[in-house]
């Protein structure tokens, strides 16, 4: 998987709205996986779309990413007046 596909607006848009893995674009079961860097995890709103955690595995491009699993998840928009206008997803049921 090319990394700049998996931050395209227009992919980790389709990636929440029809629940599939950001990495193969199969439909994500549980758990799911994010990765993200050590702020993203600590303000637990991450970048990367959801995806399977062997997907999430796979992607050996970031080794400075940790690996979150969760039940489910919040897509959240950023609003107007956020610095960062990226979308983020937010674990609500981590595992």
């Amino acid at each position: 998987m090319d990394a700049q596909r998996l931050l395209t607006r227009r992919w980790v848009t389709q990636c929440a709205l029809s629940r599939i893995c950001g990495v193969c674009g199969e439909a994500l079961g549980r758990p799911i996986a994010f990765r993200g860097t050590p702020q993203e995890v600590g303000r637990n709103a991450f970048h990367l779309p959801p995806m399977h955690v062997a997907c999430a595995a796979s992607l050996r491009d970031r080794p400075e990413s940790e690996l979150v699993t969760t039940a489910g998840f919040e897509f959240v928009r950023a609003a107007r007046e956020d610095d960062d206008r990226r979308p983020t997803f937010q674990p609500n049921s981590l595992l």
